[in-house]
C-alpha cells in the first residue's frame, strides 16, 4: 500500500516538522511493515511552469516528426517573450495548456535543462511528459495538457504536486483495513497519540423504496449491498488534476472521471466500489451463484468460463461483473473526454465473503484491487459511507445530480465480541500493563470495552481478524511496543541438544563443504515431466509421487522423489550465468506415497495431541526418508602455475558418496551398475548391508548424453545420490581411534591381468580377503590396457598392500606368503594372473 503524506495529513495533524522518515519509524513500532519511503521530487529544481501553445511549425525532413513551437509562460522566463521550444510529441495542439521546463532547471535523474540546437532550430526549454517528471503514467503517454482554466506562468511544481514523500507498506493478509488511507491514518493516529479524521464518517440517507431494484440471492456470499444513482454526468468531464495526481501516487492509472472517483474513494475508505453505464444494465441487479458453462467478458477483454462457486452480479441477460474481482464489459463506463460519454451511473458499494472471493481471484488467475481488499477483510460498515462519497465527488467534478432512491440490502447480523481477562496481555508479554492500559489501547483501535476482571471487548466492524483473547493481546502488546518487552534467553533443561540424526546431517554437511561442495537447497516441488528428462522407466517407483492440491506454480504439481532435479536445475542456472566449475550438494526429505491412501483426521488445538493422535496422523502422511546428493561439472581442479588440473568426473562423485558413509560409520558397497539417468558404462551402484541384507541406497556416476542434452546441462555432469536414512541404520559412527603400531611396514606391489569387464571393486574383495589380517591398507596405483601386450579385452590393475603386525616386525617370507594368498584368491575368483 503507498500512502503519500500530503494525503495523509488530511486526516492526521502530524506536526509540520515531521518526515516521512520520522513517520516511518513510528509506524514500524506500532507493528506495521513500511518498507520504503519514496521522496518524490527530492532532485526537481525549477523554473518548471505552465504554458499555452501559441504556434506550431511542422519541420521537414527529419525520419521522425518534429514540431517547433511557441509558447506563452508569462512572466517566467523574465521577459515575457514567447518561448521557442522544439518537441517531437503530439498529443497537444495550439491554445492548449502544457508544462514547460525553462533553462536551468533540473528534472529527475540529474537531466539538467539548457538552451540547446537541434534539428536547425534552438530550443529553450521542453515541453514535458509526465514520465519525464517522474509523475508515472497519466493514460496519455505523451504531454502532459492542462486544464484550459490554468493559469499561464503558474507554478507547476506545485500545480502537480510533484515534490511529496510516499510510505510503501507491506501489508500482511490479516491487515486489510490497512489497505487504505483511512486505516493508515488511524494506526499513525494512534502512533502519534492524535484526534483522527475518520473519512467515513458522512451523512448518509437512509434505505427507501425509491432506489435501484436489487435482488441478492446469495446472503452469504453477499452480507450487504448498497446501491445508489447519479444521472446527469457531464460527458467532457474528466478528473482534476489532484485527484489524477493522487492516484497516480499510490499508483494506479488516471482512466476516466467516473472510474477514477470510485478508485480514489476504495483507495481513501478502503471499500471497492464499482460503477455501471445505467443505460447499459437491463432490470433489476441480482447477486448469485454463477450457473454451469455461464460466461463473462470481463473489462480486461477476456471471455472467462464461470465455476459454479463463483459470486457473480447480473442484470436481466445474465452476468454482468465478476463479484468484488472485475466488472463486465457489457456494462462497462464509457470515457467522459469523448461526446458520447456515459452521463448516467449505478454506483454498487458490497461486502462479499473473502473467502469466496479469494477462490474465485485465484480460481481465474484474477487478482485485482478489489480482490485484494476483499480477500483480506473489508469494514462492512463503510459501504453506504463509500456510496455517498463517491456520489458526492461525482456530484461536484462532473455536475451530476443524485437521485433520491438508496438501495441497502443487508443481511442481519450481531457484532463480534470476545471476553478476555484484563490481565491476559499480561500473561502473554510477561509484562505487567494493567487493566487501565488494557483497556485504553483495545479502546484507540476502536473496540467497545466493559467489565473489570472480565472484559467483554466489541470488536470494530474495520477489524475482522480480532477473533479471540490472544489476538487483542497482540493489539495491546503492539501498540505498547514489542521494543519495550524484556529480552529473556530461554533456559533449556539440560541433556537436551541436537539429536543424534540432526549431528548426523551436520557432520555430512560439513565434510561435504570441507571436500569443495557448496550447499544449495531447493524447492521440494517438481514436474513430472522432468522424469522423461531424467530417462526413468515407466514403471520406475520414483514416477510415483504426492501431488499438491493447491501447487504454488502449476507447472510443478508434485513434491520430489528425488533431490537430483533440483541441484540440476541449480547447476544449470549457475552455468548459465558464468560460473562453469560447479560442485553443489543438497540434504533433503524427499516424499514418497504409501501403498494405501488415507486422510488425516483433524488435531485438537485446545491441547495437546496424544501420541496415538500423531502416529493417526503420520500413518496416513507420505514416507519422507532424507537424501543426500552431489552434480559437479567444470573443472575439479583448477589449473596454475601448481599443474594442469583436471575435469570433474564420475569418480568424484563416487568418493562424493565414500566422504558421506564415512560421517555415518557404514560399509560401503560400490559396484557396477545402471540406472536411469546415468551413464550405462560410468555408473556406480552404492549398497549397504543393514539387518543382515544388502539394500542398493543409491547410484553416482556420470549423468549420460541424452540426459545432459533434455536437461541443458554441461557436458560430462557427474552425480550422487544416497539414502542417508538407511546409511544411518547401516552404520555405526561411533568414534574410534586408530590403532598405531610401533613396528615397521612392509610394502607389496602386485600387478594382475584380467578381463575388462571385470570391476576393479570384485578383484579388490578378493585381494582384501585373501591377505588376511595381517594387510593394513589396499590402494589400487594403475590401470593399463595395451593389447599387443595384454591381448584383446584384456587390463592390467596394479594394487599397492601394505602388510603390518601389532606385535612383531614381520618378515619376508610372511609378507610374501600374504601376497600370495592374497592373489590365488583373486585369480580363484576373477581370473586374475600376475602380469609377466
Amino acid at each position: 500500500m503507498r500512502v503519500p503524506l500530503s494525503w495523509l495529513r488530511e486526516y492526521v495533524d502530524l506536526p509540520a516538522t515531521e518526515t516521512g522518515r520520522d513517520v516511518q519509524a513510528k509506524l514500524i513500532s506500532a507493528g506495521l511493515e513500511v518498507e520504503t519511503v519514496e521522496q518524490l521530487g527530492h532532485d526537481l529544481k525549477g523554473p518548471l511552469v505552465v504554458g499555452q501553445v501559441l504556434t506550431i511549425e511542422e519541420l521537414e525532413g527529419f525520419k521522425k516528426p518534429i514540431r517547433f513551437c511557441t509558447v506563452d509562460v508569462g512572466q517566467a522566463n523574465g521577459s515575457g517573450e514567447p518561448q521557442e521550444i522544439v518537441c517531437g510529441a503530439r498529443n497537444f495542439a495550439v491554445g492548449d495548456k502544457v508544462v514547460v521546463v525553462l533553462p536551468g532547471a533540473v528534472l529527475p535523474g540529474n537531466f539538467a535543462i539548457a538552451a540547446r540546437k537541434t534539428y536547425g532550430k534552438t530550443s529553450h526549454g521542453m515541453i514535458c511528459s509526465g514520465d519525464e517528471l517522474g509523475m508515472g503514467d497519466d493514460g496519455s503517454h505523451g504531454i502532459i495538457v492542462l486544464p484550459q482554466e490554468t493559469e499561464v506562468g503558474k507554478d507547476a511544481i506545485e500545480l502537480l504536486e510533484l515534490v511529496d514523500e510516499v510510505l510503501d507498506i507491506a501489508v500482511t493478509a490479516n491487515r486489510g483495513d490497512c489497505l487504505s488511507i483511512r486505516g493508515v491514518a488511524r494506526e499513525t493516529a494512534i502512533a502519534y497519540g492524535l484526534p483522527l479524521r475518520d473519512p467515513a464518517l458522512l451523512d448518509v440517507p437512509g434505505p427507501n423504496a425509491f432506489g435501484y431494484p436489487v435482488q441478492v440471492s446469495d446472503p452469504v456470499g453477499c452480507d450487504r449491498f448498497t446501491a445508489r444513482t447519479v444521472t446527469g454526468l457531464s460527458p467532457e468531464a474528466r478528473s482534476p488534476l489532484w485527484l489524477q495526481r493522487r492516484l497516480q501516487k499510490v499508483g494506479m492509472r488516471p482512466i476516466s472521471l467516473a472510474v477514477d472517483v470510485t478508485n480514489y474513494v476504495m483507495m481513501e475508505v478502503g471499500q471497492p466500489l464499482h460503477a455501471y453505464d445505467r443505460t447499459l444494465v437491463q432490470g433489476t441487479i441480482g447477486v448469485r451463484r454463477a450457473a454451469e458453462g455461464e460466461k463473462l467478458v470481463t473489462l480486461d477483454g477476456v471471455e472467462r468460463t464461470l465455476h459454479t462457486e463463483d459470486l457473480v452480479i447480473t442484470d436481466e441477460r445474465g452476468p454482468i461483473g465478476l463479484a468484488g474481482v472485475m466488472g463486465g464489459a457489457n456494462t462497462e463506463i464509457a470515457d467522459h473526454a469523448e461526446s458520447e460519454g456515459t452521463t448516467d451511473v449505478v454506483i454498487e458499494a458490497a461486502h462479499f465473503d473473502a473467502v469466496s472471493i479469494a477462490r474465485t481471484a485465484r480460481r481465474h488467475k484474477l487478482s485485482s484491487e478489489a480482490s485484494k481488499r476483499f480477500e483480506r477483510g473489508v469494514d462492512p460498515q463503510a459501504s453506504s459511507a463509500a456510496a455517498q462519497r463517491t456520489v458526492d465527488l461525482l456530484m461536484l467534478l462532473a455536475g451530476g445530480t443524485a437521485e433520491a432512491g438508496v438501495t441497502e440490502v443487508i443481511a442481519p447480523s450481531a457484532p463480534h465480541t470476545i471476553a478476555v481477562p484484563a490481565d491476559h496481555p499480561d500473561k502473554v508479554a510477561g509484562v505487567v500493563y494493567g487493566r487501565e492500559t488494557v483497556v485504553r489501547r483495545l479502546q484507540e483501535i476502536g473496540c467497545d470495552v466493559y467489565g473489570q476482571d472480565e472484559l467483554i471487548v466489541t470488536v470494530p466492524s474495520w477489524r475482522p481478524d480480532l477473533g479471540e483473547g490472544n489476538d487483542l493481546a497482540e493489539e495491546v502488546i503492539r501498540l505498547e511496543g514489542y521494543e519495550n518487552l524484556p529480552s529473556t534467553l530461554p533456559k533449556p533443561p539440560s541433556g537436551r541438544g541436537l539429536t543424534h540424526r540432526q549431528r548426523l546431517h551436520r557432520r555430512v554437511g560439513r565434510a561435504l563443504a570441507g571436500a569443495g561442495y557448496v550447499e544449495a537447497p531447493n524447492y521440494p516441488f517438481v514436474g513430472e515431466q522432468v522424469f522423461d528428462q531424467l530417462g526413468l522407466d515407466a514403471d520406475d517407483p520414483a514416477r510415483r509421487v504426492v501431488r499438491l492440491t493447491n501447487p504454488l506454480n502449476d507447472e510443478e504439481p508434485a513434491l520430489r522423489t528425488s533431490l537430483l532435479p533440483g541441484l540440476l536445475a541449480a547447476l544449470r542456472r549457475n552455468d548459465g550465468r558464468g560460473s562453469h566449475d560447479l560442485a553443489l550438494f543438497e540434504t533433503g526429505l524427499v516424499f514418497l506415497p504409501r501403498e494405501e491412501q488415507g486422510v488425516a483426521g483433524q488435531l485438537p488445538v485446545d491441547r495437546r495431541p496424544t501420541a496415538e493422535e500423531i502416529a493417526a496422523i503420520d500413518a496416513v502422511l507420505p514416507e519422507q526418508p532424507r537424501h543426500v546428493a552431489v552434480v559437479l561439472a567444470g573443472a575439479r581442479e583448477q589449473a596454475g602455475w601448481w599443474g594442469k588440473g583436471r575435469p570433474a568426473d564420475w569418480a568424484d562423485a563416487v568418493e562424493a558418496a565414500r566422504t558421506v558413509a564415512a560421517e555415518t560409520g557404514a560399509e560401503l558397497i560400490v559396484r557396477k551398475g545402471q540406472y536411469g539417468p546415468w551413464h550405462p558404462g560410468r555408473c556406480a551402484e552404492l549398497a549397504v548391508v543393514t539387518d543382515g541384507t544388502e539394500r542398493v541406497v543409491g547410484h553416482a556416476g556420470e549423468l549420460h548424453p541424452r540426459v545432459l542434452k533434455a536437461l541443458g546441462l554441461p557436458a560430462r555432469t557427474s552425480a550422487m545420490e544416497l539414502d542417508l536414512d538407511v546409511l544411518e541404520q547401516a552404520g555405526d559412527d561411533t568414534p574410534r581411534a586408530p590403532g598405531i603400531s610401533t613396528f615397521p611396514v612392509a610394502t607389496q606391489d602386485v600387478a594382475l591381468v584380467v578381463d575388462a569387464y571385470v570391476p576393479h571393486a570384485d578383484v579388490e574383495a578378493a585381494l582384501r580377503e585373501g591377505a588376511g589380517e595381517l594387510l593394513e591398507a589396499i590402494r589400487l596405483f594403475d590401470v593399463y590396457e595395451n593389447a599387443e601386450q595384454l591381448g584383446d579385452g584384456r587390463k592390467s590393475l596394479a594394487y599397492a598392500l601394505r602388510f603390518r603386525a601389532g606385535d612383531r616386525t614381520l618378515t619376508v617370507d610372511e609378507a610374501s606368503a600374504a601376497r600370495d594368498a592374497a592373489v590365488a584368491l583373486a585369480g580363484e575368483r576373477t581370473g586374475a594372473v600376475l602380469r609377466g
